[in-house]
Parts: C-alpha cells; structure tokens; sequence
C-alpha cells in the first residue's frame, strides 16, 4: 500500500509540476554521463539520444571508446519514436560475414534509401537488379583502358595547370589558406571533367564560389543528422531537412543543365553521321575513338551512360531520372572521399615529418615527375607513361593516412531475415547494422598495439619490398565483398598525382594552435577545415 500510494503521489508531481521533473531526469542523466561511463544507458522516452549530443565534438572518437569497452560491437536503443535500433560494430568477423559470407541478406535496404533520398536510385541506393545493372554498367566503362588513361591524363594536368600554379601564387604572397578547400575544389573539376565533360573552374585563383559543391556540402550535413534524429522529431529536424530541400533544388538544376547539354550534343553527333557515306562515317568513328581520351567533351561518363537508354528502360527505369541519379552518385564519390583523404594526410604529414622525408627520398630516386610533366602536351592522346606505380612508400603512407581517417567514417546495411552474427549479436528487420570504419583501423585487436600511430612501413612487405595485401574485411576503406569500390585504382590515382606534386614542390606547414577534428556529416571532412602555409622547396624536384 505504501508503495502504491509514493506511485500515485509521484504521478501526481509529474502531472502537476512536469518541467521540474524534466530537470531532474536531464540532471541525472548528464551527471552520469560526465562520470565518463563508457556504455551509455538506455534512458526512458529518449533512449541513448543524449550521449550522441553530448559527444557530437568528438562523435567518431565516443563511438571508438563504446566499442573498446564492449569487444567491437555494441546495440545503440534510440528514443521514442525510433523506427528500431542500431548494431554498432568494427568487428572483421562481423564485416566479412554481413559483406560476404550472407551478403544477399544484408542490401542497403529501405531505411537506407530513406535517409539518403537525395541519391534517388543510384548505386550508392541500389539493390537487386538494377544494382547488378549499375554495377556492370560502372564496371566495364571504369575499367575501359581509354578511360583509365584519360583519368591519368586529366588528373596530372589538373594539378599541372591548376593546383600547383595556385599554390605557387599562395606561397609567393605567404597567404593562409584552407588546404581542405582546395583540394575539395581540385577534385570538384577533375570530378566534372570525367562524369560531365566540362571544367566549371573551380581551383582558379580568387577561389570562385560553386553553387553546386556548396550545395553537395549541405546535403550531406543534413543527411548525417538523419541517422541520430528520428523522424518524429520534427521539429529538432526543421532546419536541417530545409537546408537539405534547398540544396537538392540546386543540385538538380546543375545536373539537368549538363544532361541537356550531352543530349544535344549526341543528337549533333547523330546527324553529322547520317550526311556522310558509311565508309566516312566508320572513319569518322575510329577518328572519334582516336582522339577520346584527350576531349573531354567526347569521353566522359555522362556520353557513355546516353548509349545504354535501351537497356534502362528495359528495367523500367526512368531514364532521364537514372542520368540525373548515376551522375550525383559518381559525383559525391570523386568529388568528397579523395578530397578528404588529402586533407587527412597532409595533416598526418606535418605531425610526421620522418614520413615527408622518406616520401621526398622516393620521389628523388623515381624522378617521377621527369616523367609525367616533361613534354605533357606531346604525349596528348597516347598511352601516358606513367611511373606512380614505383612510389611504394607514397602508396603506403596514402593507405596508412586513409586507416585512420577514412572519407566514408560509417556503412550500414539493412536486414531480410533474423539473423545470427559472429559476435554472437542476433540482428532482425526492425535492427540496423551500422559499421564504424574509423573505430576500426584504431581497434587494437585489429591492428597490434601500434593501431594508433601513423606508420606506413606496416603496408610494406618485409620480403618482397611491395605492398602488403589486407583483406577487406579487416581495411573496409573501398568497401568489401561484391560491392567493393568499382574506383579505387581511380582514387589511388589522383590521390598519387596531388600529393606527389604538393610534396615535391612544397612544405605545408599547418598553422601553429589549428585544432584536426571531423565534421559531423555522412563524409570524414574536417571540421573548420585545414589552415597551412605553404612555401616552395628551394630545389624542386619536377623538371
């Protein structure tokens, strides 16, 4: 009775009096919280909500801590509302199970799609079907070898052209400068130079300011905030979701305006074809073909994806929206992930200057650049000699630099059937699985005891002197299984071309006080960006 009776008592106060009641439930659950208790509680009504924004300034570091204390998995309960709950894991066992082993129950899924809606039905959003139709479509024109050598040559002369003669003018005037922008504007143009065919210009002097990556910058805020902010918190998620309408609208403006323009250009292509005789037109073809990886208004991605409008429909897709959706999905895959995995390592680079060194030693006994830039305008349409391959040391401090700071921090996947995973943790419909890259090139279980050093020399075989392999499922950084990243060969290579060309002409010196943290958003950006000075090597290594 007298347990009743506090109950009915304690009712009454919360009727009556339910701000002060509040109060003390937020007291006690930030008390707790700043005791520094590794696993978060599961609070009633909203759940473990209140531990991501209290650790929103270092968000990827709390989750790495959450799963050293709890064996590299952990289930994250959200609040009233949420649709269900979250599996958080960097386990290789569990990686390799979701991403292999069972991969047919484990698709992207509908709660995926929904959070990322932007991307319409691209392959980022795919499954089924039309994901193997994405797939093979981006497989066979990423690795067609004309392609291939055209991203080679657009890659070296953009940063041939733009990249090094703005730095060049930056160093001169001893200007700061954001490192970040830079490189989010020099991978921008070499981005639309391979998918739209056009350069908008973005790397010049004076920095002119881009609606569309501006745009692409927003959405993706907005998207990470998704993934902690149920649907019913309508009004938490007011701002976001109006920044991320605004900028789907521009966008999409961009997109139209270059898909236009490839159609017009491919209806032109038609009719010059048809007022010639078919032996000329076949030698116009093979003239065409000749010329295509030096033109980048005749070989680029979006011409190539026109020639497959038969194939689209015969899925049912909508063909103008599968253009508008292929072309945004390529577009935040080279445009944001290789600026960030610069960004990442030039920072690491001035906190390891032993790295730069030995990377300044290999560019020196290479003479890589007595290669690529020497006569750059002769070899224009030819094979291009390239010689990045031999950089062994730069390979392995690029994918060193990308352990510990992948551009792509998370991926989660949906579920068909219950399920039961390595570590022991049962999944089901109602239960997301969200991988946490960042926590696991930091998990010592992973990586030995030196997880959290900067050391390229662990990507290089003690015997043969080449890079060491690692399996997927342990370095998760261009995905695994058979949705494996179709452009890593592509990112390696401009990731290879910039920093090679920075280093050799150049020393970043980041400003002394610059705090290195991550942006909250669906890309490991950094957050206030990266301030440097830059001033040039007194002997350059480029001829």
């Amino acid at each position: 009775m007298a347990a009743w009776a506090w109950c009915e008592s304690f009712l009454a106060f919360a009727v009556r009096y339910p701000e002060i009641l509040l109060a003390i439930v937020c007291f006690f659950i930030v008390s707790h919280m700043k005791r520094g208790h590794r696993t978060p509680v599961n609070w009633p009504v909203v759940g473990m909500v209140p531990y991501v924004f209290t650790n929103a300034g270092n968000f990827h570091d709390w989750c790495t801590d959450v799963l050293r204390a709890t064996g590299c998995t952990f289930v994250f309960k959200g609040p009233a509302g949420f649709s269900g709950d979250v599996l958080l894991t960097c386990d290789p066992a569990n990686v390799n199970h979701v991403f292999n082993v069972n991969f047919g129950n484990y698709p992207k899924g509908g709660g995926f799609s929904e959070i990322f809606d932007i991307l319409g039905d691209g392959i980022f959003n795919a499954d089924h079907e039309s994901w193997r139709f994405q797939r093979r479509k981006a497989h066979a024109l990423l690795n067609d070898r004309r392609f291939r050598s055209f991203v080679r040559i657009t890659s070296h002369d953009k940063v041939k052209r733009g990249l090094i003669p703005l730095l060049d003018h930056l160093a001169e005037k001893g200007d700061v400068l954001d490192l970040q922008d830079v490189f989010m504007r020099l991978t921008f143009d070499v981005t639309c130079i391979l998918i739209f065919g056009i350069d908008p210009g973005c790397l010049a002097i004076g920095f002119p300011s881009v609606s569309f990556a501006k745009a692409i910058d927003e959405a993706e805020e907005s998207l990470f905030f998704r993934h902690v902010a149920p649907k019913s918190w309508k009004w938490v998620r007011y701002h976001s979701e109006k920044k991320l309408q605004s900028a789907w609208k521009t966008i999409d403006h961009f997109i139209a305006q270059y898909v236009s323009l490839r159609k017009e250009e491919k209806d032109d292509q038609k009719k010059k074809r048809k007022n010639h005789d078919p032996a000329a037109g076949n030698n116009n073809d093979d003239q065409e073909e000749e010329n295509s990886t030096t033109s980048s208004t005749t070989y680029n991605l979006l011409s190539s994806y026109l020639d497959c409008e038969m194939e689209a429909c015969e899925l049912g897709l909508d063909f103008d929206k599968f253009l508008r959706d292929t072309t945004l999905n390529l577009m935040v895959a080279g445009r944001d992930t290789t600026s960030s995995a610069l960004t990442w390592f030039f920072w690491l680079l001035s906190k390891n200057p032993n790295v730069e060194a030995k990377i300044l030693e290999e560019l020196h006994e290479t003479q890589y650049y007595s290669y690529n830039y020497t006569s750059f305008d002769q070899q224009a349409g030819h094979h291009h000699h390239d010689t990045s391959s031999s950089l062994i040391y730069l390979h392995a401090a690029l994918l060193e630099s990308l352990r510990l700071f992948p551009p792509v921090p998370f991926e989660h996947k949906g579920v068909l059937k219950p399920d039961i995973l390595p570590s022991g943790h049962r999944v089901h419909r109602r239960r997301m699985v969200l991988f946490s890259l960042y926590a696991m090139g930091r998990m010592e279980s992973i990586w030995g005891k030196d997880c959290m050093e900067f050391r390229p020399e662990r990507w290089i075989s003690d015997i043969s002197g080449k890079i060491r392999h690692e399996p997927a499922y342990k370095y998760l950084v261009f995905n695994c299984g058979p949705r494996t990243c179709l452009g890593k060969d592509m990112a390696l290579t401009q990731l290879k071309a910039a920093a090679a060309a920075i280093i050799s002409n150049f020393h970043v010196e980041v400003l002394k006080g610059h705090v290195a943290r991550p942006k909250l958003s669906i890309i490991l950006h950094m957050k206030d960006g990266l301030m440097v000075r830059v001033t040039k090597r007194s002997i350059k290594l480029r001829s």
